[in-house]
């Protein structure tokens, strides 16, 4: 997720929209996302990364469908039109902002894919109550679709080796964390690590039992995450 969030960022860049990260009073870093922002981020989450995504599974026979949260109404929520940011050590209001959070999912379209054996590839993006299309947090919406379909495991691969006590010293890895304690783990978790510790917190209040933060950069990510490497969150 994090390798595909720094891909979209770049496809932004090359087509002359530089990418505009805020940051909310509570701390958690977000981008921000105008109409002509949206228009280029479906580009890249839903045409570029999502296609290839599914083109290296279909390598590694794996049959993959390519979808987006806007497909069938896959994750729908409440679109944040104007959001409160803090700018300079001051608060503002930003408008025409296409964001939002991820409040329902389509569990039985998911359903009915993996029954035919499927393996959906979510492009993050979510349709509002009023049919426009949000861009929304990859973690949280992960979260939200573990919850949904009863999961007993959310692998939320990152550009670290887990959950840092001291960011960026990587020997400060926590191995285990207790649920009861995951939100106070916020206060110490760095930039994009906040939202996933929020998400893993969401999902394990969605009954998903166990929380996993993984490297992605190393070969097998998934499999080394199955084996306990990473942050274990139970």
């Amino acid at each position: 997720m994090a390798h595909a969030a720094s891909i979209s960022i770049t496809f932004v860049r090359q087509l002359g929209q530089p990418a505009k990260h805020v940051t909310s009073p509570q701390g958690f870093t977000s981008r921000y996302t105008d109409r002509a922002t949206l228009e280029i981020y479906v580009m890249a989450a839903c045409g570029k990364i999502n296609t290839f995504l599914v083109e290296r599974l279909q390598k590694l026979g794996v049959n993959a469908i390519g979808l987006s949260g806007v497909d069938g109404r896959l994750m729908e929520g409440a679109r944040k039109d104007a959001i409160r940011i803090v700018e300079n050590g001051r608060q503002r209001i930003l408008r025409d902002d296409y964001t939002g959070k991820v409040e329902k999912v389509n569990a039985d379209l998911l359903r009915v894919l993996l029954e035919r054996n499927y393996v959906p590839v979510i492009a993050p993006l979510a349709i509002s109550y009023q049919g426009d299309a949000l861009n929304v947090d990859g973690d949280r919406a992960s979260a939200m679709i573990a919850g949904a379909l009863g999961a007993d495991q959310l692998i939320i691969l990152t550009n670290v080796p887990g959950l840092l006590q001291n960011f960026p010293d990587e020997a400060s890895l926590i191995a285990k964390i207790d649920k009861h304690r995951v939100e106070q783990s916020i206060s110490f978790a760095e930039g994009r690590m906040k939202k996933k510790v929020l998400g893993a917190s969401e999902a394990l209040a969605l009954n998903v039992r166990q929380v996993i933060f993984a490297d992605g950069r190393v070969e097998q990510p998934i499999q080394r995450a199955l084996e306990g490497m990473g942050t274990v969150i139970e």
